[in-house]
């Protein structure tokens, strides 16, 4: 399967580069480029290419540009994807952390029109906002929001993040009315992975899974472990399983890797990743963690 991850690294002098990636030595080669794995799309890359390692899939192309919250390399990217004549030869398109633009969102989706096939579309961050903003969310096969976000999907009235209504800081046991907004309103993908201490899936017919074990509270402070989890179903998705499947099995390989790994608060996703192969093992086959277990080498 072909597949593209894009979005930004949070560099001025990042270049815009388009090739493949690779973990080594705890960092993400890029061609002659070297970014560190802490979160964002570098570490989102980083957990697709060691899912897909050990899958058997082959590792995604990478579209990233560098942009410190300014639009320059968000634009870069919206350009180059808008006049993308090979768009067509991808099966699956990954958005992540890009600067939302109405504009150059509707750019890249005139260009997706004309594939056929159109390739799977899935977002997080900054470009499933821009998704649900243009009012095209309805047309992307998966979103993966946390709670808040998906505050913001269910918010029909609000044009930004900045403005989405009170319920944005309300606890995770209202997912299930914010997933049924969102797509009263059409304001959701066909599927939604909700990320939390609970991980929901769902879909126009409701929640269809609900994934809590193992519980790793450690895992909360070690930033990046949401951009891991879309890193591990797009890798899923990548290697041919259905989305229902594809969603749950790597949001438990995502706790998985945290149990596996005992992480302290000074783990980075970098420390997390080498133990994700025996995680994807351990969810593929039924949850019979094998003994002895242990990191993997990723480069």
């Amino acid at each position: 399967m072909s597949w593209l991850i894009v979005g930004t690294v949070p560099r001025e002098d990042f270049p815009l580069y388009r090739g493949p990636c690779r973990v080594e030595s705890g960092s993400l080669r890029l061609g002659g480029l070297s970014v560190p794995i802490r979160r964002g799309t570098p570490a989102l890359l980083a957990a697709a290419c060691t899912a897909a390692g050990f899958l058997g899939t082959e590792p995604p192309q990478a579209l990233l540009a560098g942009d410190i919250g300014r639009g320059v390399g968000s634009d870069r990217i919206y350009r180059h994807l808008g006049s993308d004549t090979a768009l067509s030869s991808l099966d699956l398109l990954v958005f992540h952390y890009l600067q939302p633009d109405v504009d150059g969102h509707n750019r890249v989706y005139m260009a997706l029109e004309e594939c056929d096939p159109r390739p799977i579309l899935a977002a997080d961050a900054g470009f499933m906002y821009v998704a649900k903003m243009s009012g095209f969310a309805a047309s992307y096969d998966l979103f993966t929001p946390d709670a808040g976000e998906m505050a913001f999907l269910a918010d029909e009235s609000a044009p930004h993040p900045f403005y989405t209504r009170g319920f944005i800081l309300q606890e995770e046991d209202r997912v299930p009315e914010l997933v049924q907004r969102a797509y009263a309103h059409d304001n959701a993908a066909r599927f939604l992975l909700v990320k939390g201490s609970q991980d929901v899936v769902a879909s126009r017919e409701g929640i269809l899974a609900r994934i809590d074990e193992p519980v790793v509270q450690a895992m909360e402070p070690v930033g990046g472990t949401g951009d891991t989890l879309t890193g591990l179903v797009s890798a899923l998705l990548a290697s041919g399983y259905p989305m229902l499947e594809a969603c749950s099995l790597a949001a438990r390989a995502n706790r998985w890797m945290g149990f596996l790994a005992r992480p302290t608060p000074a783990f980075s996703v970098a420390d997390l990743l080498p133990f994700m192969p025996a995680a994807v093992e351990t969810v593929l086959s039924g949850g019979r963690l094998k003994q002895p277990i242990g990191p993997a080498s990723i480069g």
